[in-house]
């Protein structure tokens, strides 16, 4: 906290600027494999190949420094409990004889 008789720091102007090549994908599947200096997140789809077999295409990956990392969790928690708060608790778990791409467990 600032003393009453001090100016406050300056607002950070932040401008954001899509580079040419930038895309947006869908993805269904993230993996993450952690080192000491980052984590890699890996982005893709989960397709159902057969009832016992599926087959993730990965679409992008992601290096984040492990503070990012921290930072990118934080906000999700934050998100995640504002849309819970809207739309109710989103299960982790496929309702019972439900079909889709994920299988039985979120990737």
């Amino acid at each position: 906290m600032f003393p009453a008789n001090s100016p406050s720091p300056a607002q950070t102007k932040v401008t954001l600027v899509n580079r040419p090549d930038y895309r947006e994908h869908y993805a269904n599947s993230v993996q993450i494999r952690v080192s000491l200096w980052d984590f890699f997140l890996t982005f893709g789809t989960v397709n159902q190949i057969q009832p016992d077999e599926v087959e993730i295409q990965n679409v992008q990956g992601i290096y984040v420094s492990p503070q990012q990392a921290k930072a990118l969790l934080n906000i999700l928690q934050q998100n995640i409990a504002q849309y819970e708060s809207t739309f109710g608790e989103i299960p982790l778990e496929p309702k019972a004889g439900g079909s889709g791409p994920q299988g039985s467990s979120i990737q």
